[in-house]
């Protein structure tokens, strides 16, 4: 057990720091005011947009989704605008998760244990374009799971990145046109 202990223990220490960081991040994202991040965004205009971006690649590395943000920026630049912030910060989550999967598979020596997968999973398409465009279309954890695996399996990185921006665009569309379209029929029954 010592000489397994001894020989892994570089992969163990890298398997607890991506883990402390992953909590530390998810803990910050989770309790972080979303009331005063709306402030700065606004406060400081341009540089608010820069601070959206970086709070979008943050959330990539968390459980929390990013649409409320979207919505927010919607309301506060337009649509148009909105569509363009999310489609970019969500490539930039992406391209973290990709990288957060590329250091897992690193770590774990995944290349040698593909091929022990079970019902064979490593046969998998993981780099088709299909595979990377609807995977992402689940609901719920979709696309972080692509991302994290696309890392892993080492998709090249070029048809992660295309794929991941087509899908992270037509998202954005959805929810920063959607809830423009909402906040309009809700303003509307106001006055």
């Amino acid at each position: 057990m010592n000489d397994w202990i001894e020989t892994n223990q570089s992969k163990i220490w890298k398997i607890a720091l991506l883990l402390a960081l992953l909590v530390t991040v998810s803990l910050f994202a989770v309790n972080q005011d979303i009331g005063r991040l709306q402030e700065l965004i606004q406060k400081y205009g341009k540089l608010g947009i820069a601070l959206s971006l970086f709070v979008y690649a943050l959330l990539g590395a968390t459980p929390v989704p990013s649409e409320p943000l979207t919505l927010f920026l919607t309301t506060a630049y337009g649509p148009l605008i909105a569509v363009c912030l999310a489609c970019i910060g969500n490539t930039l989550a992406a391209l973290t998760e990709f990288f957060i999967g590329g250091r897992i598979g690193d770590i774990a020596n995944f290349e040698n244990r593909k091929a022990h997968l079970p019902f064979h999973l490593d046969k998998l398409p993981i780099d088709s374009p299909a595979f990377l465009l609807l995977g992402r279309m689940l609901p719920g954890f979709g696309g972080k799971f692509v991302s994290v695996v696309s890392g892993v399996y080492q998709v090249p990185l070029w048809t992660y990145t295309w794929t991941a921006m087509l899908s992270n665009l037509m998202g954005a569309i959805g929810v920063a046109f959607g809830g423009y379209g909402l906040l309009r029929l809700i303003l509307s029954f106001i006055h």
